[in-house]
């Protein structure tokens, strides 16, 4: 019962963008993300912001650039891909346009203990094949428990669907949603682990990440505290978005970006 799609299915979204249809699902089909309810969002105020995509073009992720050659993303958005046929776009507000750089990946860490993302350890972490001159987003780590605060002010990013199953953005969108209590998550979730992970929303619902949100930044007090991971369906009342705990994994993600 993730996001529905997982945000990913690897050859599908090569195949999918090759012919103009933008929505793109996971490799493990039970997670969905884009950002539904957001706004448009400018990459000069959100530099470390990127999109991951395959060799033929196609937007399928989200991730962050946390140093100039390191990106943190989803591990189901590249648990059994290759470097190869990954690229990571930077700069690219429209992906309509040229602007930015794309960057080649030479390898692609996933969480060895990464099985599903409803299981917890969905993260990974990309190794460019340049280093991009840009402002990163730091890691939050053990210490940053207020940033995990039922309430929290957090920005979600991403170029994913605007709705459960509808069609990706064109361009960069963002929205703000607070932290949902592990308390209330876990309702809405018997598989939540408030350890691997942590959910923001509104209990109404109206505004999510969605399909090809995926890997994407959640951001509180200048800090990366999640990474987009899973859901039911997108933007549903009393469903908020689940996301990946940095600062679990903090001490593992810091050995991958500083190797």
């Amino acid at each position: 019962m993730a996001r529905t799609l997982h945000r990913l299915i690897t050859a599908l979204a090569a195949a999918v963008a090759a012919v103009g249809l933008l929505t793109v699902a996971p490799a493990n089909a039970d997670v969905t993300p884009y950002i539904v309810g957001g706004t448009r969002a400018s990459v000069s105020e959100y530099p470390w912001t990127v999109y991951l995509a395959s060799s033929s073009g196609g937007q399928f992720c989200g991730g962050t650039l946390v140093k100039g050659n390191k990106v943190v993303t989803a591990a189901h958005c590249t648990v059994n891909r290759s470097a190869a046929s990954t690229r990571v776009v930077w700069g690219r507000e429209d992906k309509q346009s040229s602007a930015g750089i794309v960057a080649s990946v030479t390898n692609i860490w996933v969480h060895p203990s990464y099985r599903t993302a409803t299981s917890g350890y969905d993260v990974s972490v990309l190794t460019l094949d340049r280093n991009i001159t840009s402002a990163y987003l730091p890691l939050a780590s053990s210490a940053d428990t207020a940033l995990y605060a039922a309430g929290t002010s957090t920005t979600i990013l991403g170029w994913g669907t605007t709705s459960s199953g509808g069609s990706a953005s064109r361009y960069l969108l963002k929205a703000n949603v607070p932290v949902v209590a592990d308390t209330s998550c876990r309702q809405s979730y018997p598989q939540y682990n408030s350890s691997a992970m942590v959910c923001a929303g509104y209990p109404r619902g109206g505004t999510d990440t969605c399909q090809g949100d995926s890997g994407g930044p959640i951001v509180a007090g200048g800090k990366l505290i999640g990474a987009t991971s899973w859901g039911r369906g997108c933007a549903q009342a009393g469903y908020p978005g689940v996301y990946a705990r940095i600062a679990t994994y903090h001490s593992e993600l810091t050995a991958q970006i500083n190797a």
